[in-house]
């Protein structure tokens, strides 16, 4: 099994993909690595198979019979809140962002290695998989819960709250905003946010951090144009604001 860690066989991944071939083949090395995989190849049934399987994660390809990736995302969010890897055949930087911004949480150039697929699949599962239990576990070494005043953020629920009002965040958004809070008062660089949330170097140019921070920043109260709690450190990263 590629010399890597098994994980847990019950994780559940939905491939949108229209090339048959590729997703047949995408499916065997998947489940040959431990993962149940089903497959849809038509962008217009994809909203419904994600709102009524729930799978835990969704590999996404952009370009797709019926309804492009992008709009698929989009529609599923308000009911789907797991992780969403999208594939793209462009390189053009704004359709990666848009990705983003429709709510994927990650995104991959075609044509893509399986091992990459599948150590990008294990990366995101790797960030989910924090039960109750286990947090409380470790309780004792790291906070499971913390508050800013009328922000709260609790990774073991992975669930935010804002004027005890839920937030609608998406998995890749709460990774980053518990990173981000859990190290209040201190600069984390772009680097630093980037090899802990996708485990992969930095290379300069992916915006998919910049891309979030905006994202979540009116979701949690902040002003995007004079932000308060997530303050951007010229050539230097992100600094969450103990009290804002």
């Amino acid at each position: 099994m590629d010399g890597v860690e098994q994980i847990n066989e019950s994780w559940r991944i939905l491939i949108v993909e229209d090339d048959e071939r590729l997703a047949d083949l995408t499916r065997e090395y998947l489940e040959n690595n431990g993962l149940t995989v089903s497959l849809e190849t038509h962008g217009g049934a994809a909203v419904e198979r994600i709102r009524n399987e729930q799978p835990d994660l969704v590999v996404l390809d952009l370009m797709l019979p019926g309804e492009d990736g992008l709009s698929i995302c989009r529609r599923v969010r308000p009911f789907y809140s797991g992780p969403i890897i999208m594939l793209t055949a462009r390189t053009d930087d704004l359709d990666q962002v848009l990705g983003l911004e429709m709510g994927a949480d990650d995104y991959i150039g075609k044509p893509v290695q399986p091992r990459v697929l599948l150590a990008r699949i294990r990366a995101m599962l790797r960030r989910v998989e924090t039960s109750p239990a286990a947090a409380q576990e470790g309780a004792g070494e790291e906070p499971v819960r913390l508050q800013f005043n009328d922000l709260v953020v609790d990774r073991s629920m992975r669930e935010a709250w804002l004027n005890e009002q839920s937030i609608d965040l998406t998995s890749a958004e709460f990774d980053l905003l518990w990173l981000l809070a859990s190290n209040a008062g201190r600069v984390l660089s772009r680097e630093e946010i980037f090899t802990a949330l996708r485990g992969i170097e930095y290379d300069g140019q992916d915006r998919s951090i910049d891309v979030r921070v905006s994202r979540i920043r009116p979701k949690i109260g902040d002003d995007p144009i004079h932000p308060r709690r997530i303050k951007t450190v010229r050539s230097k990263g992100y600094l969450f604001v103990k009290e804002a």
